[in-house]
């Protein structure tokens, strides 16, 4: 039951599966966070992988970046493997002065600049917004865990390098966290579909500052925000 950008087999994907952008990065969480895991695809370099943690079957599975990319991937994962639940584990850019870099945020609604939504909706806006099951447990277990987050609207940016730079301070006049570039187009998946979706972030840079993280770092770190998601999962 292979897809076009899916090479698993039926029942090779957990209810759950937790979404980072980089594949390096689902990987990584494969291999220090999940017991028996194993990779159930890997066309394109998009590796994903099912194990267990502390008992329950979780899957990890890269997105790639922008809409287009983690379109195409929920897509196949609702339609065709039954996946019920994907939360996006990813990082950000925080455009307000009370964010840092490294704090986690939560996306219980993503704004963007993209079209993508609109057209699922007769070209009028479609509010694109967590499932609130998902992320009450997230923020439920956030408190339990004491590990501090922000909740509230992210903006879902089409182009990385933006040729309009002032929309930063409107972003931070009406209220957004932080920047990213999937959160919208996996909600109006979900939607789509029936499913549920929810966005769980980590700043990887601060647009005001300039503070930034590497590459590496966002590889092989964030380990707070992965701990907070699977723990919430359990």
């Amino acid at each position: 039951m292979s897809t076009p950008h899916i090479e698993a087999k039926p029942g090779d994907f957990a209810e759950t599966v937790l979404m980072p952008g980089d594949p390096l990065r689902a990987k990584f969480i494969a291999e220090n966070f999940l017991d028996d895991a194993k990779c159930v695809t890997r066309v394109r370099n998009m590796f994903g992988y099912t194990g267990t943690y502390k008992g329950k079957p979780i899957s990890v599975m890269g997105s790639g970046m922008g809409i287009p990319s983690i379109s195409i991937y929920a897509t196949e994962l609702y339609k065709e493997y039954g996946v019920e639940n994907i939360i996006r584990i990813g990082s950000c850019g925080a455009v307000r002065d009370d964010i840092k870099v490294r704090d986690i945020v939560i996306g219980m609604a993503a704004s963007t600049d993209s079209n993508v939504n609109r057209s699922r909706l007769n070209q009028c806006d479609f509010a694109a917004c967590a499932d609130f099951g998902l992320l009450q447990k997230v923020v439920n277990t956030a408190d339990k865990l004491n590990k501090p987050v922000h909740v509230g609207n992210v903006f879902t940016a089409d182009l990385f390098y933006t040729p309009n730079p002032e929309m930063f301070a409107l972003m931070e006049k009406y209220g957004i966290l932080a920047v990213e570039m999937e959160a919208a187009g996996l909600f109006g998946v979900a939607a789509e579909y029936g499913k549920k979706a929810l966005t769980v972030l980590t700043v990887s840079d601060h647009i005001k500052t300039g503070e930034v993280t590497t590459a590496d770092e966002r590889e092989n770190t964030f380990k707070d925000m992965m701990e907070l998601t699977l723990e919430s999962i359990l």
